[in-house]
């Protein structure tokens, strides 16, 4: 059974779309949302919705955040879904450890990504886009660097997801010491607003159709993850100017969705990349029966409603010849490791039926879990919550 699944909080906003790209066109192409079904389902009408005020949760660790965005253009490569754009050009909003109060509130995403987003999931949406746009974040613009070196951890969203909505979890690892790069895969979402003022469409919507052009799609972002490290390492003109925070050789990988699906191909063909983590995507490019040369690895996903585990996760489970885990988060949903379930929340929408995690707490388990693989992946800091169960955390299974 595939990981993706329709509920009703799909059907509210931001949820209806696949887990990774899926097997058949219908379920690449999420449908789109009746605004009038979701009006009808909640409390919230677009008054209340125009009032919202959204807030990240804040990070946990000791360090302020501060956020820089790079445009980086691939000149060797040209783009997989527009080749008459030309070169292959990416979005990356970088995170790092600050000083407090030296910068300027950081943006969650531009007015025209987040209008696009809205426009792209909610049929006849009324949504205003500042109610996404506005987003309280933690992280400042211009913020002075904390000294020192510390792990680099590239983040991959969703397909058809912009990297926004991964923000909780970037602003949550910088703030306990890392440097977080998050990705915008171009023409792979709703919307990439460059610095010239283009947001650009999903040129790959509805187009990857089948198990072969998904697992190219995940090998695509692997190339993606794999550039965005070569210029943020390059040497000695890398293509940020706190480049200088990058530990070389603690570099790991995660994605929610189709981004956690690419960390297969991306350790694969990367021997910088060091551990990876897979946050409820359907693996179309397998884990080879060879294993990951003995990477470490964590799969940490929501409970599929008939009880069976994906098939890529059981085949992809037995094949990992490293360190690894397997986490199943009891009332989760597919979107639970990602931002979307602050929106539900704070703009009122109802959750899917099998959904009963809030969203801080969504948040905060996946914060935590994450966080822990890298403390002992990347820094080698023993982390107890990984060795099993927890009384503090009912909701996490651990398979065998």
């Amino acid at each position: 059974m595939s990981r993706l699944r329709t509920t009703a909080a799909a059907a509210a906003l931001l949820l209806a779309l696949p887990l990774s790209v899926a097997a058949a066109a219908p379920a690449l192409a999420a449908p789109p949302v009746n605004s009038g079904t979701a009006a009808a389902d909640t409390a919230a009408g677009p008054a209340d919705r125009a009032a919202a005020r959204i807030e990240l949760p804040r990070p946990t660790g000791p360090y302020a955040v501060g956020q820089e965005v790079l445009h980086l253009v691939d000149r060797n490569r040209p783009d997989p879904w527009v080749p008459a754009s030309g070169p292959r050009q990416l979005m990356v909003s970088m995170y790092y450890p600050a000083q407090a109060g030296t910068g300027t509130p950081a943006p969650y995403m531009t007015p025209a990504a987040a209008r696009a987003l809205l426009d792209g999931k909610v049929a006849g949406n009324t949504i205003p886009t500042e109610a996404v746009s506005g987003t309280r974040t933690w992280s400042e613009s211009g913020a002075r660097p904390q000294g020192g070196h510390y792990p680099l951890v590239v983040l991959s969203p969703g397909f058809t997801m912009p990297r926004a909505t991964l923000s909780g979890l970037a602003e949550d690892l910088t703030s306990h010491g890392y440097v977080v790069a998050v990705i915008d895969h171009t023409y792979e979402n709703t919307g990439t607003t460059f610095p010239d003022g283009r947001t650009l469409p999903c040129a790959a919507c509805g187009t990857v159709v089948g198990d072969e052009a998904a697992a190219r799609l995940e090998a695509g972002r692997a190339k993606d993850v794999s550039f965005v490290i070569d210029r943020l390492t390059d040497r000695p003109h890398p293509a940020w100017r706190y480049a200088r925070l990058i530990d070389r050789d603690r570099i790991g990988m995660a994605g929610h969705s189709a981004g956690g699906a690419s960390t297969v191909p991306a350790l694969l063909t990367d021997d910088r990349i060091r551990a990876g983590v897979n946050m409820d995507g359907t693996m179309h490019y397998l884990v080879p029966e060879s294993g990951l040369g003995g990477k470490p690895f964590m799969m940490i996903g929501h409970p599929l409603s008939d009880g069976t585990e994906d098939p890529s996760w059981v085949t992809s489970w037995g094949r990992l010849d490293g360190w690894k885990r397997l986490l199943t988060v009891d009332g989760s949903d597919h979107g639970s490791f990602t931002d979307l379930p602050v929106f539900i929340e704070g703009l009122g929408l109802p959750k899917g039926p099998y959904t009963t995690l809030g969203s801080g707490r969504a948040l905060a388990l996946t914060r935590q879990y994450v966080g822990a693989f890298f403390d002992l992946q990347l820094k080698g800091v023993p982390q107890p919550l990984l060795d099993g169960p927890s009384a503090a955390n009912p909701e996490v299974r651990f398979t065998p």
